[in-house]
């Protein structure tokens, strides 16, 4: 009973979900470039154009992420029907293909800095870079699409958790580099091949698929999602005081213990509840297999005691067995990446991520500039640079986490917060073009978080659309429409616009039009891709009102 208590703490989906998670908060090294690239640029003797196309590796390793995707089809076996016993340990394989590429990449940076080795040629160091980063499309794919096979029909939310840690990890890293190695990115570097290295090595054991339903699902998963709002609002405010007061050493590594604490809090959770509920889970589910063999009718569940809500459903009685039959099609239907590549959802779901992705991106590589042009101070600019990545959390967790909650509740289509978030942008940028005082801290909020919207929502989608046999493949595919349209953005429109308009005043630009007409353009931009994604809203109507609603009904009354 003891071995099967302990087996029953350590493997199961939500010691998988924690070992993610913390995989996750030390995946964002790429975040924290502005930390290393100064050391970077004075020892290797760049100049800002060389350091600028490092960084546009660093962007291409990040986004192209199809490998990782098709390590972990090769290394995940799936099951079309949920097997209780089922159990795959292959994402193993990919976080260690990650593990390898981090270290390898800002290991042999770090040698460079230091003198182990001659100084690399340009190429050498984009190559270097290249590698680093890409071991963060290889964490991501494997703490995603592991989720997603683990919560099929929470989905949203588990993506918006994993998405939300990634977002955070910038925040979290800069906050061990200020506390472990203030004024030594040098020192830094080692770290970052060291850290999420090792971590992963310890970690990727309990990374596992666990294809089970199990009892109170959204209850620990809505106790994880506060943990993750809390740990959020902790940054937020630290980030807050560190550009307010200078924090004593003692006072740094207070608040940094106690945000370890709160990054540690959800094993505790986990492994309480599952104390808790081990001998009622098993007593429960014998009982509940008696029961429904005593009562041949036992599956058709009241609508009030329907624990996804669906009383406001679309779904009738007499379309839950045409979406049975819908389903059995549908799962059978699991497009690879050329066979989606061939559909137009997939161009669809592409263009609206270069319009929202792409602008986003190009928002938050101008906004110190952006901040000088309008006459902010360097703190104000600082503040807002630091609080973006906030921002951008509160839209990754809240688009999935909303958009659970409202395909269970009301049965709503998950493209329609892609219109939704996409059109609001467009304010946003609207309102950034504007330039009116306090203007850019709106706007930055607006823009911040539609645009961490955009890498939950975009995932899950993939996901229902698609299927899930190729979704790491489908979805890193479609993250490239991130880069792609960021330089765009960036340099066609941002650039060239800013260069023009600095043409009479030397190589800097002050006032409101040095970008009003760029985020005009974005504006606009972001607009279509709001229309685009309410053309996939009707164009999948039909699959999430039969299929994707009817397979959560049919999971909820089992």
């Amino acid at each position: 009973m003891e071995s099967l208590n302990l087996q029953h703490k350590l493997k199961n989906k939500w010691i998988s979900t924690v070992a993610s998670i913390w995989i996750q908060c030390s995946s964002g090294s790429l975040y924290t470039f502005s930390i290393y690239s100064p050391i970077l640029k004075s020892t290797q003797h760049y100049g800002q154009s060389t350091l600028d196309t490092i960084s546009v590796f660093k962007d291409i390793g990040a986004n192209c992420g199809v490998l990782s995707g098709l390590l972990y089809t090769f290394a995940t076996p799936y099951h079309r029907h949920h097997n209780h016993n089922a159990c795959s340990n292959g994402p193993w394989l990919v976080l260690l293909a990650g593990a390898i590429q981090c270290f390898t990449g800002y290991f042999l940076i770090w040698t460079s800095v230091v003198g182990l080795i001659p100084r690399p040629p340009v190429v050498g160091m984009c190559l270097f870079m290249l590698l680093a980063a890409h071991a963060q499309s290889f964490f991501n794919t494997a703490n995603v699409v592991t989720a997603v096979r683990n919560f099929p029909d929470y989905s949203g939310t588990a993506v918006g958790i994993m998405k939300g840690f990634l977002g955070l990890s910038g925040a979290i890293l800069i906050q061990v580099y200020e506390t472990v190695f203030n004024n030594r990115p040098t020192s830094y570097i080692l770290m970052l091949a060291l850290l999420p290295t090792i971590n992963s090595l310890l970690l990727m054991w309990f990374v596992r698929i666990y294809e089970m339903n199990e009892v109170e699902e959204k209850k620990l998963l809505n106790a994880i999602s506060f943990i993750t709002l809390a740990v959020a609002a902790y940054l937020m405010v630290v980030i807050i005081l560190e550009h307010l007061i200078t924090l004593q050493l003692f006072v740094r590594v207070l608040t940094f213990v106690v945000l370890l604490v709160l990054v540690a809090s959800p094993l505790c959770i986990v492994l309480r509840a599952r104390e808790r509920d081990f001998p009622v889970i098993h007593q429960s589910l014998m009982s509940e297999g008696d029961r429904l063999l005593d009562q041949p009718d036992a599956g058709k569940m009241p609508a009030a005691h329907d624990p996804a809500c669906f009383h406001h459903s679309p779904i009738t009685a007499d379309q839950e067995m045409d979406a049975h039959c819908s389903r059995d099609s549908r799962e059978e239907e699991n497009l690879n990446l050329l066979q989606a590549i061939c559909t137009m959802n997939f161009w669809i779901l592409f263009f609206a991520m270069a319009c929202g992705m792409g602008s986003g991106l190009a928002t938050v590589n101008n906004l110190g500039q952006i901040g000088e042009a309008l006459g902010y101070s360097s703190f104000e600019t600082n503040t807002l640079v630091s609080l973006w990545s906030i921002w951008n959390f509160l839209g990754r967790f809240g688009a999935g986490y909303v958009s659970d909650h409202f395909l269970h509740v009301r049965g709503w289509a998950r493209p329609v917060f892609m219109v939704l978030t996409l059109a609001t942008m467009s304010i946003g940028h609207v309102v950034i073009a504007s330039g009116l005082r306090g203007a850019l801290y709106a706007g930055s909020i607006l823009v911040g978080v539609c645009y961490g919207s955009q890498w939950s929502l975009m995932p899950t989608i993939a996901s229902e659309i698609f299927g899930v046999r190729h979704m790491g493949t489908i979805f890193n595919a479609v993250t490239i429409a991130g880069p792609v349209g960021s330089y765009i953005f960036s340099v066609k429109v941002v650039g060239y616009i800013y260069d023009t308009e600095a043409s009479g005043q030397g190589k800097s630009c002050y006032g409101t039009h040095c970008f009003m007409l760029s985020f005009l353009v974005m504006s606009f931009a972001t607009l279509l891709g709001s229309i685009a994604a309410l053309g996939l809203f009707f164009r999948t109507k039909i699959l999430y009102h039969q299929v994707i609603l009817g397979r959560l009904l049919h999971s909820m009354r089992k």
